[in-house]
């Protein structure tokens, strides 16, 4: 996205500490406007985390709009960030506002910002502590009213040191700075989030979710991705489930791709007791399903039954699960923690 304006946005998963500790932090830097870096890997959701800072602040009504550095020229990004007056250079033939214009009174999103040249970065240092700048070819100041959040993976306070950032904007932007966990350091999201995936996949494929339900990944299928260490984080776990979900057809899936170049892997060896491809038929009902067990295990039995149900019509949005249950979040959470977690329940 070299100049573009983000919108629609999703809501973000997982149930890690970490991961729940990230938005807790995310939420409470959004009331407070002022510039906010986002430090992470590539794929662990910056762009998603600058959304939900823009619409749980007091500018969620303004623009949000977005600036991918590493997409232009040095030559260009001055003219994309101010803009430029007619006639400010070849093929200049009219004025032509900027991303700060157009984002006045909102939020500006600079990602890949450690890659913007110095002197554009001087004229940023003048729009966050003055509010005004001028355009390419231009004279006069115009003056904006714009949060800037900044996106980037490197190491600014290294290239502050080598010369390549200036300290004072860096000192500026850092009022908050927020480090995006990568999926690998968060136990129990790769399951949640590869079962949202497949949820969704499922559904621009035309699966019949209504007679099957969602498509489930068989144990070993299930283990393989909770082993892998994504590099490419949320990013590649989407690309691989969706890969799954469209080369399978079918549930349980049993072949995971993780290198689409490399030969095609063997299919996962099933799990003991069972064909390839297969899994037990599942009972008709909890009662059948205790067989004359304790009251207890019926009871357990049903309560796992209206998760799995809940979860899968929510598409695994806690959330909206909770609504389907008629319960509180904190209450569906509790009853998962019970059942031995997303895991256990999509076993």
């Amino acid at each position: 996205m070299s100049r573009e304006s983000v919108s629609g946005v999703q809501e973000a998963l997982g149930q890690s500490e970490i991961f729940l500790a990230f938005q807790e932090r995310l939420s409470r830097a959004a009331k407070v406007d002022r510039p906010v870096l986002l430090v992470g890997e590539r794929g662990t959701g910056k762009e998603l985390a600058a959304a939900r800072l823009h619409y749980l602040s007091s500018r969620w009504q303004g623009p949000l709009l977005a600036l991918n550095c590493a997409a232009l020229t040095p030559s260009l990004v001055e003219s994309e960030l101010f803009g430029h007056e007619a006639g400010a250079f070849t093929g200049a033939a009219r004025l032509r506002r900027g991303r700060f214009e157009e984002a006045h009174q909102g939020t500006l999103l600079l990602d890949e910002i450690g890659l913007i040249p110095l002197e554009v970065q001087e004229k940023i240092l003048r729009v966050v502590e003055y509010g005004r700048f001028e355009r390419v070819g231009g004279s006069r100041p115009v003056e904006v009213d714009v949060r800037i959040v900044g996106a980037t993976n490197a190491d600014l306070r290294l290239l502050a040191g080598q010369g390549r950032f200036k300290q004072d904007l860096l000192d500026r932007l850092s009022f908050e700075v927020l480090l995006l966990p990568p999926l690998r350091e968060r136990p129990g999201d790769v399951s949640l989030l590869a079962h949202y995936f497949a949820a969704r996949m499922a559904r621009e494929l035309d699966w019949a979710l209504d007679r099957t339900g969602p498509p489930r990944f068989s144990p070993r299928a299930l283990a393989a991705l909770e082993a892998h260490p994504w590099p490419g984080n949320i990013r590649e776990l989407k690309n691989v489930v969706e890969r799954a979900v469209y080369r399978s057809g079918q549930s349980p899936i049993e072949e995971v791709v993780f290198d689409p170049f490399g030969p095609a892997p063997a299919p996962n060896p099933p799990p003991e007791g069972g064909a390839a491809g297969t899994s037990p038929p599942e009972p008709e009902s909890p009662v059948e399903e205790a067989a004359a067990g304790s009251f207890a295990e019926t009871i357990r039995l049903t309560e796992r039954r209206l998760l799995k149900n809940a979860l899968a019509r929510a598409l695994y949005n806690q959330r909206r699960a909770a609504e389907l249950l008629d319960l509180s979040y904190d209450q569906l959470r509790g009853l998962i923690r019970k059942h031995g977690g997303l895991e256990n329940l999509n076993d």
